[in-house]
């Protein structure tokens, strides 16, 4: 056995036993630790970081509803409520503030139309002034957008470390902090879990590690055709113009083109069409345009490397350099749409997937990846940057096969 790493020689012993050990403390492995746990199971979730820093921690903490499909979209709706009946448990801040789709053009607008009709209710056509008002942008070419009422808004890093001090404080749940898996050795109905602070012996194992997932199975990964992708974040200040700090997520029209309930639009391959003619950097950079209010201050994001950028980083797909091209589509696009100049505060980078929708099975559609790689292991990954919206749904499609 290899003796624990004196690093983490200060920290409790680990259960010598539980019925489950999740791998990976972020949304989606937390999610199924609460779910099994409310079961009645015993948990144990180990996590190498000393805190929450994963991807799901990283991003904004919109919880985005009204634009998911299918399965994903039954999943989101569960979550909606899991997240908010967990806000008032724990005692995090968790509000249903909506989200505003902003359209810059008649296509997108009539996306948006669509997208209203098949949500029936669910989702409100704005005009003009409406959208410039409620979304506090002053472009001067806004015609329209939509309101969303059912997205929600969290603190991604605070309701990560209040779930897991939530479910640390219960009977026969325990989260382990700086506490590395190494190895999975399977029995007779039993696997053993060898980490950097000793062994635990559980009925089953759960791998929730997102992008890190070809670390302990790259087989799977490759099966499952999942591909690595960097996103990167800004924080900027808008002086002089304040922003509440509870007030909805904001989302420019480049949106439309990943959200998977505005596929069924006629008018989205107008929208692709025009901007592959007149701004095809935006979709070389995948830019996603969205503001979080935070404090004072707003979330910009999301754009990744571009080809160019990828083409120079090959190899480096694990720690990739910034992409200076991309962050200055996203300060161009934020500053169009606000109508006023930003300054940057802050940069950061969000490890993310993509995979291919499976066509079969339980989660045809979807972009969940829920596999038995070995004996004992069950390996669960949310892709499209999906983990905060639809884990605390998919985990109780999960744990339903899993105990």
């Amino acid at each position: 056995m290899r003796p624990p790493s004196p690093r983490t020689s200060h920290l409790p012993p680990l259960p010598a036993t539980a019925d489950l050990v999740v791998v990976g403390a972020g949304i989606v492995g937390l999610a199924h630790a609460l779910e099994a746990h409310a079961r009645g199971y015993s948990v144990l979730v180990v996590e190498r970081d000393p805190r929450p820093d994963g991807a799901s921690a990283r991003r904004s903490g919109h919880v985005a509803v009204t634009t998911q499909d299918a399965a994903t979209l039954s999943c989101a709706l569960a979550s909606r409520e899991r997240w908010l009946k967990l806000g008032r448990e724990a005692g995090f801040w968790v509000k249903d503030t909506g989200a505003v789709v902003v359209a810059r053009s008649a296509d997108e607008l009539a996306v948006l139309d669509d997208l209203v009709a098949a949500r029936d209710g669910d989702a409100q056509l704005l005009g003009a002034a409406q959208a410039a008002e409620r979304a506090r942008v002053e472009a001067g070419d806004v015609v329209g957008g939509a309101f969303l009422p059912l997205d929600l808004r969290l603190d991604p890093r605070d309701a990560l470390r209040s779930l897991a001090a939530s479910l640390d404080a219960r009977p026969r749940a325990d989260v382990a902090w700086s506490t590395t898996a190494l190895t999975f050795e399977a029995g007779t109905g039993r696997t053993l879990v060898r980490t950097s602070r000793g062994e635990v012996v559980t009925r089953r194992v759960l791998v929730a590690v997102g992008a890190d997932l070809d670390r302990f199975f790259p087989a799977e990964a490759e099966r499952a055709g999942l591909r690595p992708d960097v996103r990167q974040v800004l924080r900027v200040a808008t002086p002089g113009r304040p922003h509440d700090p509870a007030g909805p997520v904001v989302l420019g029209g480049t949106t439309l083109l990943r959200d998977a309930a505005t596929a069924h639009s006629p008018a989205l391959a107008d929208v692709r069409e025009r901007l592959r003619t007149h701004a095809p950097d935006l979709l070389d950079a995948g830019v996603h345009l969205a503001f979080t209010p935070h404090g004072d201050t707003l979330l910009v994001g999301e754009a990744r490397r571009t080809d160019a950028d990828r083409r120079a980083d090959a190899g480096l797909d694990r720690d990739p350099e910034r992409s200076e091209a991309a962050d200055t589509l996203l300060l161009r696009e934020a500053e169009a749409l606000l109508g006023r100049p930003v300054e940057v505060r802050r940069r950061w980078t969000v490890p993310d997937l993509t995979v291919p929708r499976p066509r079969r099975g339980p989660f045809a559609g979807t972009p969940f990846v829920v596999a038995d790689p070995a004996p004992g292991v069950t390996t669960v990954t949310v892709a499209d940057g999906l983990g905060t919206t639809t884990a605390l749904g998919l985990a109780a499609k999960v744990v339903d096969g899993l105990l």
